[in-house]
């Protein structure tokens, strides 16, 4: 189940994004405003929920996290974007990392 966040996450919202992979959750997140969804299969399928929020497809960017250790992982298919100088998998920009950081601990963590 994909959920959209734009304030802290309830245990239950978070053991229904960690229901389809188990061990980690599929992140895309909004770094202009500071949402996030989460869930699913695919990093694809929560950049399509933040899309019909009207987010930019600029201000999206992928990420995994671990709930078991909090580990947040900056890697995603969506991230390969030539347009804004990110040409890997990975979340290049230290300042995007940050914001991407920021945004997933204080939606998902201290539940």
């Amino acid at each position: 189940m994909i959920h959209l966040l734009r304030s802290r996450a309830t245990k239950q919202q978070i053991e229904e994004m960690a229901e389809e992979l188990g061990a980690y959750i599929k992140l895309a997140v909004d770094v202009r405003n500071g949402i996030l969804a989460g869930g699913g299969a695919l990093h694809a399928d929560c950049e399509a929920v933040l899309f019909n929020e009207g987010s930019p497809q600029e201000d999206i960017w992928g990420a995994d996290w671990i709930p078991s250790t909090r580990q947040i992982r900056y890697e995603a298919l969506i991230n390969i974007r030539p347009h804004q100088n990110n040409l890997s998998i990975e979340i290049l920009d230290p300042s995007i990392r940050n914001r991407v950081k920021e945004i997933v601990k204080g939606l998902l963590e201290g539940v």
